[in-house]
């Protein structure tokens, strides 16, 4: 029996490859939803567990449908705007009416959206409207994170494209959304915690006061889901697994896949161990939910850079990624009187800013030899500019949002609500009810998880395990 060779359509082979490989990635990335769920409830007192998970799920089911209906539109209408409005003006509409393809692309790029908009739950956590909350979860899905996608991502100001990039000669880089994605998230989460207030109890008399989370195991449970699913975060950005030719098929952007996976990997590390030794050397103590948050902030770090660094820029960058957690958190809540819940400005928006600030420090392209100091400068340059930009934008609109709710008397739950736990005050559902969960857990003083209360001054030293934060 004589066989006969199938033909076989390279594009169409290559289009089927390219769409399951974004698909998969994109279910990867859903299901850091389930991580930041874990991580959040762990680090919230038991009264409030069953709020911040209703958090968490109305986020992904608000946040991307008006993500589909209005902010995918407003994304391109940014992009075009600030790029001088050169070539046809983008439809805004024009996702309701896709083929399979560009939907595709559309729900890979929403699965993004949604990341940066459940970081900001847990910076508020324990005394946010739920009213409050999802109506900024509209406006962030709507306008806010698509104007900052769209200036880059999008073709727009700070494109490589763009006037940025026609000045310096260089864009902004941000491979996976280190600043536009997680760096955004955590600026917006520090601004909306500034205006909304500490919880009672929180900073007083002088003191700053921990108030520790009720389970470290859910902390790192979710941490663990989290850094399982940034692999399709940071990964999954290479979206191009093959690229057609006329009777051929060539790797696409798959071809630095394994750089991609090796830098995700060393960051994460990398974090871990400095976010470990820091706390060490700050508390002799190596605090667990330091070396967790570490490994998220090294992350964080490396997303934005991933694609085009040395594997030892990685490294360092993942490792100062993660030092820098306890000393911002520190200032936070000792300096500032800010009460960011889940650590996530430390975490995710100045480990973000560290990442992209530190690229042209360790980017390939400089190591390599292939450019030198000028490059270097410039791309420092258009990196300080983007992260002005975004920054600027970011606080701006989420301190203009949740200070309408706050004039309002919206923006936060009534005292007696707080204290009875958000559980009950606004779903009527204890997430513990057979272990008869009082209404107040221990509030300590600079300390950590230990069975004494006791008030020390914030300057104090904080010797036990379980750290100086939630």
């Amino acid at each position: 029996m004589t066989g006969t060779v199938m033909q076989t359509d390279p594009a169409t082979l290559a289009e089927g490859v390219n769409l399951l490989w974004v698909l998969v990635v994109t279910f990867l990335i859903f299901f850091m939803h389930a991580g930041f769920a874990m991580l959040e409830a762990g680090q919230v007192r038991a009264k409030n567990v069953a709020n911040q998970l209703t958090k968490n799920m109305l986020t992904w089911s608000v946040g991307v449908t008006v993500f589909f209906l209005i902010g995918a539109g407003i994304s391109s209408l940014a992009g075009w705007l600030t790029a001088g409005m050169s070539g046809e003006a983008p439809g805004l509409l024009a996702t309701w009416t896709m083929g399979s393809s560009g939907l595709v692309s559309w729900l890979f790029g929403a699965v993004f959206a949604m990341t940066a908009a459940t970081i900001v739950s847990g910076a508020v956590a324990g005394r946010a409207r739920l009213r409050a909350y999802v109506g900024y979860t509209i406006l962030l899905a709507a306008v806010i994170y698509p104007v900052v996608a769209g200036l880059v991502w999008g073709g727009g100001l700070l494109a490589g494209s763009g006037p940025l990039g026609n000045l310096l000669g260089v864009g902004f880089h941000d491979f996976a959304g280190g600043m536009i994605v997680h760096g955004m998230g955590g600026l917006a989460g520090l601004t909306a915690a500034a205006v909304i207030g500490a919880r009672l109890g929180r900073f007083e008399k002088g003191s700053v006061n921990v108030i520790p989370g009720h389970s470290i195991t859910f902390a790192v449970l979710g941490t663990l889901i989290l850094a399982f699913g940034w692999y399709g975060f940071n990964v999954g950005t290479a979206a191009t697994v093959f690229a057609p030719g006329s009777d051929t098929l060539a790797l696409g952007a798959f071809a630095n896949v394994g750089a991609v996976a090796l830098a995700t990997t060393l960051g994460m590390a990398a974090g871990a161990m400095g976010a470990g030794a820091a706390a060490w050397y700050k508390t002799g103590k190596v605090d667990t939910l330091y070396v967790a948050n570490g490994m998220l902030a090294g992350l964080v770090g490396v997303t934005a850079i991933a694609d085009a660094i040395v594997w030892p820029g990685a490294l360092l960058v993942g490792f100062l990624a993660g030092v820098q957690l306890p000393i911002v958190f520190g200032f936070v809540e000792k300096r500032l009187h800010i009460d960011d819940v889940c650590a996530v400005f430390p975490v995710h928006g100045s480990a973000g800013i560290l990442g992209a600030l530190a690229f042209p420090f360790v980017a390939t392209e400089f190591w390599s030899g292939a450019s030198g100091v000028a490059w270097l400068a410039s791309q420092f340059a258009a990196q300080v500019i983007g992260v002005g930009v975004i920054a600027a934008w970011t606080v701006g609109a989420t301190a203009a949002v949740f200070y309408t709710f706050k004039l309002a008397g919206q923006a936060r739950v009534t005292p007696e609500h707080e204290r009875e736990g958000l559980d009950s005050s606004e779903h009527g559902v204890e997430t513990y009810p057979e272990f008869g969960v009082g209404d107040e857990a221990p509030i300590m003083a600079d300390g950590g998880m230990v069975a004494s209360e006791r008030s020390r001054t914030a300057d104090d030293s904080v010797v036990e395990h379980g750290g100086d934060h939630e």
